[in-house]
Protein backbone atom coordinates (compact mmCIF):
# COMPACT_ATOMS: atom_id res chain seq x y z
CA UNK A 1 0.00 0.00 0.00
CA UNK A 2 0.96 3.61 -0.47
CA UNK A 3 0.51 6.72 1.03
CA UNK A 4 -1.01 10.31 0.09
CA UNK A 5 -0.38 13.18 2.01
CA UNK A 6 -3.23 15.27 2.99
CA UNK A 7 -1.74 18.74 1.42
CA UNK A 8 -1.33 16.42 -1.88
CA UNK A 9 -5.08 15.90 -1.66
CA UNK A 10 -6.18 19.32 -0.84
CA UNK A 11 -4.09 20.53 -4.08
CA UNK A 12 -5.95 18.48 -5.87
CA UNK A 13 -9.01 19.76 -4.80
CA UNK A 14 -8.03 23.09 -5.04
CA UNK A 15 -6.72 22.67 -8.42
CA UNK A 16 -10.10 21.32 -9.71
CA UNK A 17 -13.19 23.20 -11.22
CA UNK A 18 -16.48 23.94 -8.94
CA UNK A 19 -19.17 21.11 -9.35
CA UNK A 20 -21.73 23.08 -7.21
CA UNK A 21 -22.31 26.70 -8.45
CA UNK A 22 -18.93 28.04 -6.89
CA UNK A 23 -18.45 25.10 -4.42
CA UNK A 24 -16.55 21.78 -4.76
CA UNK A 25 -18.08 18.71 -3.12
CA UNK A 26 -15.67 16.56 -1.47
CA UNK A 27 -17.88 13.51 -0.19
CA UNK A 28 -16.15 11.16 1.94
CA UNK A 29 -18.06 8.01 2.59
CA UNK A 30 -17.64 4.72 3.91
CA UNK A 31 -19.10 2.17 6.35
CA UNK A 32 -19.51 3.54 9.90
CA UNK A 33 -16.71 3.32 12.23
CA UNK A 34 -14.13 3.49 9.39
CA UNK A 35 -12.36 7.29 10.01
CA UNK A 36 -14.53 9.30 7.98
CA UNK A 37 -15.11 12.00 10.21
CA UNK A 38 -11.68 12.25 11.31
CA UNK A 39 -10.57 12.55 7.91
CA UNK A 40 -12.85 15.07 7.01
CA UNK A 41 -11.41 17.33 9.86
CA UNK A 42 -7.73 17.14 8.67
CA UNK A 43 -8.66 17.86 5.11
CA UNK A 44 -10.84 20.97 5.76
CA UNK A 45 -7.89 21.81 7.81
CA UNK A 46 -5.47 21.23 4.74
CA UNK A 47 -7.67 23.02 2.34
CA UNK A 48 -8.06 26.19 4.87
CA UNK A 49 -3.73 25.93 5.13
CA UNK A 50 -3.04 25.72 2.07
CA UNK A 51 -5.68 27.62 -0.01
CA UNK A 52 -6.71 29.77 2.68
CA UNK A 53 -10.72 28.53 2.34
CA UNK A 54 -12.87 28.50 4.99
CA UNK A 55 -14.56 24.74 4.43
CA UNK A 56 -17.96 23.92 5.73
CA UNK A 57 -18.08 20.11 7.17
CA UNK A 58 -21.25 19.00 7.14
CA UNK A 59 -22.07 15.04 9.04
CA UNK A 60 -24.86 12.51 7.45
CA UNK A 61 -25.37 12.13 11.40
CA UNK A 62 -27.11 15.44 11.38
CA UNK A 63 -29.15 14.46 8.67
CA UNK A 64 -30.30 11.09 9.51
CA UNK A 65 -33.62 10.40 11.31
CA UNK A 66 -32.12 8.26 13.99
CA UNK A 67 -31.37 4.70 13.22
CA UNK A 68 -33.90 4.11 10.34
CA UNK A 69 -32.44 7.17 8.38
CA UNK A 70 -30.51 5.86 5.59
CA UNK A 71 -32.70 5.67 2.86
CA UNK A 72 -34.52 8.52 0.09
CA UNK A 73 -35.45 10.81 2.64
CA UNK A 74 -32.24 11.89 3.90
CA UNK A 75 -30.92 12.41 0.49
CA UNK A 76 -34.01 14.27 -0.37
CA UNK A 77 -33.21 16.59 2.36
CA UNK A 78 -29.61 17.36 1.46
CA UNK A 79 -30.38 17.65 -1.78
CA UNK A 80 -33.15 20.08 -1.34
CA UNK A 81 -31.76 21.75 1.88
CA UNK A 82 -27.88 22.02 0.98
CA UNK A 83 -27.51 21.42 -2.58
CA UNK A 84 -29.78 22.68 -4.44
CA UNK A 85 -29.31 26.32 -3.04
CA UNK A 86 -25.42 25.90 -3.42
CA UNK A 87 -25.89 25.00 -7.18
CA UNK A 88 -27.62 28.38 -7.76
CA UNK A 89 -24.87 30.31 -5.12
CA UNK A 90 -26.74 30.61 -2.45
CA UNK A 91 -26.13 29.58 1.05
CA UNK A 92 -27.93 26.56 2.13
CA UNK A 93 -29.65 25.75 5.33
CA UNK A 94 -30.21 22.23 7.12
CA UNK A 95 -32.18 21.28 10.18
CA UNK A 96 -30.03 19.14 12.56
CA UNK A 97 -31.20 16.35 13.67
CA UNK A 98 -30.97 15.76 17.55
CA UNK A 99 -30.42 11.87 18.65
CA UNK A 100 -31.14 12.19 22.21
CA UNK A 101 -34.72 14.12 21.69
CA UNK A 102 -35.11 12.23 18.88
CA UNK A 103 -36.64 14.99 16.80
CA UNK A 104 -34.91 17.80 14.62
CA UNK A 105 -33.31 20.68 16.15
CA UNK A 106 -32.18 23.97 15.19
CA UNK A 107 -31.26 25.17 11.78
CA UNK A 108 -27.74 25.86 10.86
CA UNK A 109 -26.43 27.66 7.06
CA UNK A 110 -23.99 26.38 4.83
CA UNK A 111 -22.54 29.62 3.78
CA UNK A 112 -20.97 29.59 -0.08
CA UNK A 113 -17.21 28.89 -0.16
CA UNK A 114 -14.81 27.23 -2.41
CA UNK A 115 -15.10 23.98 -0.90
CA UNK A 116 -18.05 21.67 1.23
CA UNK A 117 -17.07 18.59 2.74
CA UNK A 118 -19.66 16.17 3.32
CA UNK A 119 -18.83 13.64 5.19
CA UNK A 120 -20.42 9.97 6.46
CA UNK A 121 -22.35 6.70 5.55
CA UNK A 122 -24.42 7.76 2.32
CA UNK A 123 -22.70 11.06 1.40
CA UNK A 124 -21.39 9.93 -1.73
CA UNK A 125 -24.89 8.77 -2.86
CA UNK A 126 -25.48 8.34 -6.61
CA UNK A 127 -27.77 11.00 -6.67
CA UNK A 128 -25.18 13.44 -5.99
CA UNK A 129 -22.66 12.22 -8.62
CA UNK A 130 -23.13 15.14 -11.25
CA UNK A 131 -22.32 17.63 -8.45
CA UNK A 132 -19.47 15.98 -6.58
CA UNK A 133 -16.37 17.06 -7.51
CA UNK A 134 -14.25 14.49 -5.32
CA UNK A 135 -15.98 11.30 -3.99
CA UNK A 136 -13.44 9.44 -1.17
CA UNK A 137 -14.47 5.79 0.22
CA UNK A 138 -12.80 5.25 3.61
CA UNK A 139 -13.31 1.56 4.93
CA UNK A 140 -12.03 -0.89 8.18
CA UNK A 141 -12.77 -4.43 8.90
CA UNK A 142 -16.43 -5.14 10.21
CA UNK A 143 -14.62 -6.52 13.69
CA UNK A 144 -12.94 -2.79 13.96
CA UNK A 145 -15.72 -0.55 12.95
CA UNK A 146 -18.54 -2.26 15.39
CA UNK A 147 -15.98 -2.11 18.38
CA UNK A 148 -15.45 1.69 17.94
CA UNK A 149 -19.02 1.72 17.51
CA UNK A 150 -19.50 0.06 20.61
CA UNK A 151 -16.77 1.72 22.69
CA UNK A 152 -18.25 5.31 21.41
CA UNK A 153 -22.29 4.38 21.84
CA UNK A 154 -21.94 2.20 24.84
CA UNK A 155 -23.02 -1.62 24.93
CA UNK A 156 -26.77 -1.12 24.95
CA UNK A 157 -26.00 0.34 21.39
CA UNK A 158 -24.75 -2.65 20.22
CA UNK A 159 -27.39 -4.54 18.45
CA UNK A 160 -28.44 -0.79 16.51
CA UNK A 161 -24.99 -0.98 15.19
CA UNK A 162 -25.16 -4.36 14.00
CA UNK A 163 -28.40 -3.66 11.81
CA UNK A 164 -27.15 -0.62 10.83
CA UNK A 165 -24.22 -2.11 9.30
CA UNK A 166 -26.28 -4.31 7.57
CA UNK A 167 -28.78 -0.86 6.09
CA UNK A 168 -24.65 0.75 5.04
CA UNK A 169 -24.00 -2.36 3.54
CA UNK A 170 -27.15 -2.26 1.08
CA UNK A 171 -27.23 1.41 0.58
CA UNK A 172 -23.59 1.45 -0.77
CA UNK A 173 -24.24 -1.51 -3.20
CA UNK A 174 -27.45 0.27 -4.40
CA UNK A 175 -25.14 3.66 -5.40
CA UNK A 176 -21.93 1.86 -6.02
CA UNK A 177 -19.99 3.86 -3.92
CA UNK A 178 -17.11 2.01 -3.51
CA UNK A 179 -16.98 1.46 -7.48
CA UNK A 180 -17.47 4.91 -8.17
CA UNK A 181 -14.59 6.85 -5.74
CA UNK A 182 -11.97 8.25 -6.94
CA UNK A 183 -10.00 7.16 -4.07
CA UNK A 184 -9.59 4.26 -1.71
CA UNK A 185 -8.38 4.98 1.81
CA UNK A 186 -7.49 2.64 4.44
CA UNK A 187 -9.40 3.64 8.11
CA UNK A 188 -7.16 0.90 10.08
CA UNK A 189 -3.99 0.44 8.93
CA UNK A 190 -1.94 -1.62 10.87
CA UNK A 191 0.84 0.45 11.09
CA UNK A 192 -0.65 4.45 11.50
CA UNK A 193 0.36 6.42 8.48
CA UNK A 194 2.96 9.05 9.56
CA UNK A 195 1.29 12.62 10.43
CA UNK A 196 -0.34 14.43 7.44
CA UNK A 197 -0.36 11.58 5.52
CA UNK A 198 -3.45 8.59 4.59
CA UNK A 199 -3.29 5.23 3.77
CA UNK A 200 -4.71 4.21 0.44
CA UNK A 201 -6.00 1.09 -0.65
CA UNK A 202 -6.22 -0.57 -4.55
CA UNK A 203 -6.73 1.51 -6.63
CA UNK A 204 -10.76 2.69 -7.70
CA UNK A 205 -12.09 0.13 -10.29
CA UNK A 206 -11.32 2.08 -13.48
CA UNK A 207 -14.56 1.30 -15.36
CA UNK A 208 -16.12 4.00 -13.35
Amino acid sequence: MTELSLSGLAESIASRAPTLGRSRLVCIDGPAGSGKTSLAGQLGDALQAQAGWRVPVLHMDDFYQGWTGLNGEVTNRIETQVLAPLRERSPGRYQRYDWERAAFAEWHEVPVEPAVILEGVGSGAARYAGNTTLLVWVEAPAEVRLARGVSRDGETARDEWVRWMRLEATFAATNRTRERADILLDGAPARPPAAGRVRLLDAPDSSR
